[in-house]
């Protein structure tokens, strides 16, 4: 009786364990994140590239909220963005230095921090190289990634 005790003891240690890691990874989304400020900035390039590849608002909202998927239209808004802001050369590859001037100085931290291991692309478009760099944003930083 004491080991089927201890056993589902261990077990309910394993399942609020496991909670806490699931919600410590889902992203933060409150009054203040992502930042309006932020978003408020990206909302003509998010305009102009959502009508430019035909991207749905849900595809956006999915990867940003939910689950990284792949989705072609999504992932040359994300290219699109990328372009308008002017933060990458034609070879695909995101300038960083710029890409961080272009965040606001208190939230520019959070992107530097996730960019460490986000540095040269793989992919066969510019696209699927966008992407790369929003997926492996997302990978590093699950809870402050956010897609405008």
């Amino acid at each position: 009786m004491a080991q089927l005790k201890l056993k589902l003891l261990a077990l309910q240690l394993l399942v609020v364990l496991m909670a806490t890691t699931v919600s410590a990874q889902a992203p933060k989304r409150d009054d203040n994140w992502p930042p309006p400020k932020v978003l408020k900035l990206a909302k003509p390039f998010h305009d102009l590239c959502v009508e430019k590849t035909g991207v749905s608002e849900e595809a956006i909202k999915e990867f940003s909220d939910g689950e990284i998927h792949e989705d072609e239209k999504l992932k040359c808004y994300m290219n699109c963005l990328f372009h308008e802001i002017n933060v990458v050369d034609n070879n695909g590859d995101v300038h960083m230095e710029k890409l961080f001037e272009t965040v606001p100085r208190e939230y520019r931290q959070k992107l530097m921090d996730m960019s460490q291991n986000c540095i040269h692309p793989e992919g066969d478009t510019l696209c699927h190289k966008a992407w790369w760099f929003h997926q492996c944003w997302k990978k590093a930083d699950p809870v402050h990634y956010f897609l405008p």
